[in-house]
């Protein structure tokens, strides 16, 4: 792992394999300068400020001088010249240059506006490019120039950058805008990296990165084209089915397929046991219209969509206080002869906790042969599939009991590569019907394909072999240990603040689910978001049947949370405490006397009581000098 760290960047984070992530700093004569901080503060500000000048400047500059100025432009921050007609780009464009439509070119200030006055804004705007090239080197001699745009801004039409939300606008405009038109509103997104409410991989190292990017073109079911690419995806599959002690050998093909994440593997899984049930129930002469699945109330939502879109009662082991996972032995009981499968978890959403799918195969087994049915289990890992083979090996949870079929997991959770990658393994060939098989050839070759859905990128697929070869065995148990560790610090940091009960489990998903003790002065989805202004994105929810009155926070730790991240939290969870404590948020609208009686007060009353409570709290915070 250390060399691990090493090439990611500085290892004196905490755990974190990664490089630091420095701040842009705008050193230099005029870092002070108020219009300096424009560009990292308030880019919109600035496109607002740029723009509009050169629109009225546009009639001054006809479109045979742009090319003119565009090259010196060019010129001004390379030794080198560039020609003034680009080179030829793969996205076909047809400009008009003297008169004379180039296909495949996007030549300076050839592009003309469909409406009125579009032409003199698009050259306007290829200006505003060619200039803002000057920006970056010489900004101290431009700070009186930008000062004077802003002046401009105010006489100039603007009108146009209210682009259509439902259309799609009648003219172009230069990539350059367009990119930071599009960066600008995604600067409002949260951060990947602070968002605890997911399991999604939000880090890769740069390599990997590039490999996405080398494949991001690559359509994965085109092949015969890409055999390559079907080559990794199989490989992976064999080493995933050798991971869940899969009974195959060495060299044996494993029988499995990458998905675009659990969902879709569950429902591969599930359409699996249905039709097997069927086939065997038309076999016996029995009906076969009423087919159900047992689950627990805590399941991602994808089974109950499994259950809607393909017609299958779903049936749900409800929760209790205390126990947030299916009961094995409840699970049984709702066992009939039209279930085609049983559902365990491995890796609660709520809770990170991991059902015993043991003790729910040995009930079922005497299930079977007490009714002579043959019930199968199948495990939805999504979450624990990449944690429990490295850190606990012990654990019997996957192929190595009998009736354990098929086992889906989430490449892009603890498989450690981006979202959009998902993968589902059968026990053998007689667990998935070959009629479930399509065989296409109009790409070139016969296929086989068991999918939802067709086209899909290749990069997720050869993003999960690197990791793969690269981490090996030793580097994800290092990294799934690491995160468990780094929850532990998190559940004691919490637990420290004496304000919560914790729910989540030491074994289990490396997360920390905690419940208010005392929910009368304020809530966990207070909490919640008041912890956004510190830029954390820490989900508050309900349970689910029959636990509905248990409200708890979670926190993912994820492979890029690190111990100082967590110290972070637990010390902005405090903050966040603190406040809402000195809130009159649960000023009560009813009181009651010394006989018991409740006497519910007026509004009037009840105004007074917040007016006066917020005239201590202004007074006390200005004493203290908060204010």
């Amino acid at each position: 792992m250390a060399s691990r760290q090493e090439e990611g960047g500085s290892g004196d984070d905490g755990g974190s394999r990664h490089g630091r992530v420095t701040a842009l700093d705008p050193a230099g004569p005029t870092s002070k300068h108020p219009l300096r901080k424009l560009p990292l503060l308030f880019p919109r500000l600035l496109f607002f400020c740029y723009y509009p000048p050169f629109v009225a400047c546009s009639a001054i500059y006809p479109p045979s001088c742009i090319p003119l100025i565009t090259t010196r432009a060019e010129s001004s921050v390379s030794a080198t010249p560039k020609p003034v007609t680009p080179p030829l780009s793969p996205r076909s464009f047809c400009g008009t240059v003297s008169g004379a439509s180039v296909a495949g070119s996007r030549p300076h200030g050839s592009i003309q506006g469909g409406a009125s006055g579009g032409g003199g804004l698009l050259r306007a705007l290829h200006l505003w490019v060619a200039i803002r090239s000057f920006l970056s080197a010489q900004l101290d001699t431009w700070i009186p120039a930008l000062e004077m745009l802003v002046l401009l801004s105010g006489f100039v039409d603007v009108s146009w950058l209210c682009f259509c939300r439902f259309k799609m606008p009648e003219n172009s405009i230069p990539k350059d805008a367009a990119y930071q038109i599009i960066n600008d509103e995604l600067m409002l997104d949260g951060n990947p990296r602070l968002n605890l409410a997911s399991f999604v991989t939000t880090w890769m190292e740069p390599e990997c990165d590039k490999l996405v990017m080398a494949g991001i073109n690559k359509n994965y079911v085109d092949m015969d084209e890409y055999p390559v690419t079907t080559e990794l995806q199989n490989r992976c599959v064999n080493m995933i089915a050798h991971l869940f002690n899969a009974p195959i050998g060495e060299e044996e093909t494993a029988v499995g397929v990458g998905t675009v994440g659990s969902s879709e593997a569950i429902m591969l899984a599930g359409l699996a046991f249905k039709r097997k049930w069927q086939n065997k129930r038309k076999a016996e002469g029995k009906p076969y219209d009423k087919p159900n699945i047992v689950t627990g109330a805590n399941v991602q939502v994808c089974w109950e969509k499994f259950a809607r879109y393909f017609e299958v009662e779903l049936k749900e082991v409800k929760l209790r206080e205390g126990y947030y996972v299916m009961d094995p032995v409840k699970a049984v009981e709702l066992v009939d002869e039209n279930t085609i499968c049983v559902a365990a978890i491995l890796g609660s959403t709520l809770t990170g906790e991991f059902e015993d799918v043991k003790l729910l195969n040995e009930l079922l087994t005497e299930k079977n042969k007490e009714t002579g049915w043959d019930t199968p289990i199948h495990v939805d890992a999504a979450s624990g599939g990449f944690i429990a083979p490295f850190i606990y090996p012990d654990l019997e949870w996957d192929f190595r009991l009998p009736l354990v079929r098929s086992i889906n997991v989430s490449g892009h959770k603890y498989g450690l590569v981006y979202a959009g990658v998902g993968w589902v393994v059968w026990k053998s060939k007689e667990d998935l019907p070959d009629e479930l098989i399509f065989h296409i050839n109009y790409l070139g070759s016969d296929q086989p394909t068991f999918t939802l859905n067709f086209s899909k990128g290749a990069s997720q697929i050869i993003a999960q072999y690197y990791q793969f070869i690269r981490l090996g065995f030793e580097g994800y148990k290092n990294i799934m240990e690491n995160c468990a560790e780094n929850a532990k610090a998190l559940k004691e940091g919490i637990e420290k603040t004496g304000r919560f009960n914790i729910l989540s489990k030491d074994v289990g998903v490396p997360l920390v689910a905690f419940s208010l003790k005392d929910s009368s002065k304020h809530t966990v989805f207070e909490i919640s978001d008041s912890l956004r202004k510190f830029g954390w994105i820490v989900p508050a929810y309900t349970m689910p049947a029959d636990a509905q009155h248990v409200a708890v926070l979670r926190v993912v730790v994820r492979e890029d949370f690190n111990r100082s991240l967590a110290e972070r939290l637990v010390s902005d969870i405090g903050k966040v405490l603190a406040e809402l404590d000195t809130l009159p948020s649960r000023i009560l609208a009813a009181e009651e006397d010394a006989n018991g009686a409740v006497t519910k007060k007026d509004p009037m009353e009840q105004h007074r009581e917040i007016a006066a409570y917020w005239r201590r709290l202004v007074e006390r915070k200005r004493t203290s000098g908060v204010c």
